[in-house]
């Protein structure tokens, strides 16, 4: 077990905007083999829900402190917080987005043993993109050039080419904190860039250095959220002032001459870089930014410095000068690679323009009609979930909008009273796409669609996900062979917002849909129907779907399997296991909407032996109507829970499931939050748990109360409310706030419903 006092590592992560991926960074330190070390994890006041994923880590393993500051500082800050907490030999820095591979921690402490503990230990890292593909990095031969020697970095300038950021390394704490030149330490500073300097500073201080050729780091290329993603350009003007800090931290130090040129080409390198980056320095501030660079490059260039061969010998010399117009010039010249994204991109919207019709691009010319939404759930299907929620409430709470439902012609016959529609590929359809301020949707609308300024996207989503989703299938070849992944980021770019109903899922969201949407941490509101609905609305129901009073009505609704999509195939034997029911129990099946009519299943209806529910435009009705839930997967259990009725899961292919869909949580470890209620992998313990009256005892409801606190976190019945105030009423602060699941109450079950019943007639009798 780690020492109370001097573990041999602090880890210190900064903690802002990474709920989507703070969870496997911490897991991937807490699992390590090696146990001797503390997380210092530093909430710098990050608006989402980082800072409790924090808490909740620290809640459980000692060894994971939460800090929290009470004011944003930036990553700088944030580290330094984290510096003034820690209490190991030495500091590893580690970005909340990123992890560290397994056995990392062993690796390093064996190798600082064999060198007697040096100041600096150099690591390797990979990077990991979002397409699923691994890039090793540059490092590998710089760090190997020393092999099991221990240097010092001004005799081995090779290793200032290493890139230069603190994640690639460990510090010795007593070096970091009271080492340098003046021996007052080092603190990183406020802004972007910040690495460089500590890089470069920290390196030309240390005496003894060591190399350690094993892949630590993952360094994760996130498509959003990074830092150097800032949306203030001006913001990464900071590079100057970093680098002049560099330099003025060498300046007038003896036998540094190399050590500054070498460190003079990397920061001209790097202005270089940073300028061929649009999304950091957008064209209107490019002339600034080229007239300071040539300042910075002026004042710190060495004596005889002679620039690289080639072309970026060239640049070196142009960005001297400052001119802007020169460095434009010599960028038309050459075709730099910039200069052939912009044209490629060019080329890619044009293309897609060609491909709409005509009308549609002259409908997105006129005035975009506020009052206006749009709305589609599964694919043009009937209205439903919650996009149906929201058009409700919205009506209430918005009556001055509009809402139009994009509906396919196979559904048209089966439009809810009081719904405009509007079909696929046909002017109205196109007009409507182009001119509503709201596009909401429970998928995504067709790639066709061309999101223009002004326009709100909303994504709903249809479940909470137990099934890999998004970039995460890319893992998985049953899905991935039918998915293109960048078409799927495209989409995902259009949204504006997130639906979410509880903390897995938001973390979910933000992380396999990377894009620079908002969460909703509203509930679904597809759910709210659980806290409303009345004892006459579930007697109702019943009676509609002809299920007699005083019988046990058990659903069934498994989902889909990617492997086996052509037709339905029950994994039940649902005669026998309606027979075992008995005539008290009444069998609702409800195949997933993928799948077409089944003969079997409805030969099994007409001689009465179950009741088949799968084009029953309502599966919130369903869920009401049932006195218990059987499914395998499916995301149903999750709407179900609302309801705090018995959850049986009916899992004989986990495994397989496991394997070729991926799933984010073990559904069977039967541990509390995990597991809904009884769990049976056989025809014959499903049959079983229902003989028994396992289905419905004590400690089926216990797993269910622990699977509510979880996965129905903010589904109180409110949550559509929510989602109208703050998308289409634009209020800040979600209303009404969500009310705890224990204060909570679910429609009545069918018994109450019925014996509510009783208690009226008697009443009026």
């Amino acid at each position: 077990m780690p020492s109370a006092a001097t573990p041999r590592f602090s880890v210190i992560i900064p903690v802002y905007g990474v709920e989507g991926y703070i969870r496997e960074c911490l897991e991937s330190i807490t699992s390590q083999s090696y146990p001797d070390f503390e997380i210092i994890a530093v909430d710098d006041c990050s608006q989402d829900s980082s800072g409790a994923i924090v808490d909740e880590f620290a809640a459980r393993d000692p060894r994971v402190r939460a800090v929290h500051r009470e004011q944003n500082g930036g990553i700088g800050a944030a580290r330094n917080t984290g510096i003034a907490h820690a209490r190991g030999d030495y500091l590893l820095f580690l970005d909340g987005d990123d992890s560290i591979r397994p056995g990392s921690l062993q690796a390093i402490a064996e190798r600082l043993a064999e060198t007697a503990d040096p100041e600096i230990l150099l690591f390797d890292y990979v990077r990991t993109h979002v397409d699923g593909t691994v890039e090793a990095s540059k490092s590998g031969t710089h760090i190997a050039s020393i092999g099991d020697q221990v240097v010092r970095p001004t005799d081995r300038l090779e290793l200032l080419r290493i890139f230069a950021v603190v994640w690639n390394r460990v510090y010795r704490r007593d070096f970091f904190t009271t080492g340098g030149f003046t021996g007052d330490g080092f603190r990183f500073t406020d802004g972007l860039y910040e690495d460089a300097l500590m890089v470069y500073t920290t390196m030309a201080a240390a005496q003894r250095v060591a190399g350690l050729e094993y892949v630590v780091v993952e360094y994760r290329q996130r498509r959003q959220g990074s830092s150097m993603r800032s949306s203030s350009p001006r913001k990464h003007f900071v590079i100057f002032d970093q680098y002049q800090r560099v330099f003025d931290y060498l300046e007038g130090r003896p036998g540094l001459d190399a050590y500054r040129t070498i460190v003079f080409e990397r920061m001209v390198s790097h202005f270089l870089y940073t300028l061929a980056r649009g999304f950091r320095i957008p064209r209107s501030h490019r002339r600034a930014y080229v007239q300071q660079a040539g300042r910075a490059y002026r004042r710190n260039e060495p004596k005889g410095f002679t620039p690289p061969p080639g072309i970026a010998g060239l640049k070196f010399k142009v960005l001297r000068t400052g001119s802007y117009a020169a460095f434009e010039s010599l960028k038309a010249a050459n075709g730099t690679r910039e200069t052939a994204f912009r044209a490629l991109g060019r080329s890619k919207r044009w293309g897609g323009r060609k491909a709409l019709k005509t009308y549609y691009a002259v409908q997105r010319r006129l005035p975009v009609d506020e009052n206006l939404a749009v709305y589609s759930a599964y694919w043009g299907r009937t209205p439903g979930c919650n996009p149906l929620a929201i058009h409700d409430a919205a009506k209430k709470l918005a009556p001055n909008l509009r809402g139009v439902w994009v509906v396919n012609q196979a559904h048209a016959g089966k439009l809810p009273a009081g719904i405009s529609r509007v079909a696929p590929a046909t002017f109205g359809y196109w007009k409507a796409m182009a001119r509503a301020k709201y596009l909401v949707n429970n998928v995504n609308f067709p790639d066709s669609v061309v999101k223009r300024p002004g326009q709100v996207h909303l994504q709903t989503h249809h479940g909470t996900p137990l099934k890999r989703m998004g970039l995460d299938q890319q893992y998985y070849p049953a899905v991935a062979k039918s998915m293109d992944f960048d078409k799927l980021m495209e989409r995902v770019d259009r949204w504006d917002w997130s639906v979410s109903s509880n903390q897995h899922s938001t973390e979910q969201w933000e992380r396999v849909y990377p894009a620079p949407f908002r969460t909703l941490n509203a509930g679904y509101p597809r759910n709210d129907v659980y806290y409303r609905a009345t004892a006459e609305d579930v007697r109702r129901i019943r009676g509609a779907l002809g299920i007699a009073p005083g019988k046990t009505a058990i659903l069934y609704a498994p989902t889909v399997r990617d492997h086996q999509k052509d037709a339905f195939v029950s994994r039940l034997d649902l005669a026998r296991f309606a027979r075992e029911l008995g005539p008290d129990h009444v069998l609702l099946v409800r195949a997933h909407y993928f799948y077409g009519a089944d003969r079997e299943l409805s030969a099994l209806a007409e001689r009465g032996a179950l009741i088949d529910v799968s084009r029953h435009p309502s599966v919130e009705e369903l869920c009401l109507a049932s006195d218990a839930l059987i499914t395998d997967y499916s995301s149903i259990m999750f709407d179900y829970a609302n309801l705090d009725r018995p959850i049986v899961t009916y899992a004989d292919d986990w495994e397989m499931y496991r394997t070729c869909r991926g799933v984010t949580f073990d559904l069977l470890s039967g541990e509390p939050g995990d597991t809904p209620g009884v769990i049976a992998t056989t025809e014959d313990e499903l049959i079983e748990a229902f003989r028994s009256g396992a289905w419905a005892a004590e400690p089926a409801a216990a797993l269910r109360r622990a699977f509510r606190e979880r996965f129905c976190m903010w589904d109180d019945g409110h949550a559509a409310e929510r989602v109208v105030r703050a998308v289409f009423l634009g209020q800040e602060t979600l209303t009404p706030p969500v009310t705890p699941v224990a204060d909570r109450t679910p429609a009545p079950t069918p018994e109450a419903a019925e014996a509510a019943t009783t208690r009226q007639e008697h009443v009026a009798g």
